[in-house]
C-alpha cells in the first residue's frame, strides 16, 4: 500500500490550500482516513479524521477552518484548509487504517507566511 500526498505549498496568511492523499495497492477496505502535521521541533499532532461512515472530527486548533473529506471510490482523502495562519506551517501527513494496520504518506509541506 502506498499513499501519495500532494497540494502543499507557500501561501499567505488568510489564504487557502487543498491537500490530497491517494492510496494505492492492495487495499481491501479503508476504515479511518486522517491528517496529521508536524512543525519543526514539535511532535506530530492529529489534525482531522473521517470514518468510513462519514463522521469527521477536528483538532480544536483547526475547527471551523479545515474540512476533511474522502472519496471512497478513489481511496482518496482531502483536507481543505481555509483562513490559514502562520502557526499552521508544518509538514502534513495522511494516514489510513484498513481495519488491520495504519499506513502513512510521505508528507507535504505547507508554509504560511505572515
Amino acid at each position: 500500500v502506498q499513499l501519495q500526498a500532494s497540494g502543499g505549498g507557500l501561501v499567505q496568511a488568510g489564504g487557502s490550500l487543498r491537500l490530497s492523499c491517494a492510496a494505492s495497492g492492495s487495499i481491501s477496505s479503508i476504515n479511518v482516513m486522517a491528517w496529521y502535521r508536524q512543525s519543526p521541533g514539535k511532535q506530530r499532532e492529529w489534525v482531522a479524521g473521517m470514518t468510513s461512515g462519514g463522521s469527521s472530527n477536528y483538532a480544536d486548533s483547526v475547527k471551523g477552518r479545515f474540512t476533511i473529506s474522502r472519496d471512497n471510490a478513489k481511496n482518496t482523502v482531502y483536507l481543505q484548509m481555509d483562513s490559514l495562519k502562520p502557526e499552521d506551517t508544518a509538514v502534513y501527513y495522511c494516514k489510513i487504517n484498513n481495519w488491520r494496520r495504519d499506513y502513512w504518506g510521505q508528507g507535504t509541506l505547507v508554509t504560511v507566511s505572515s
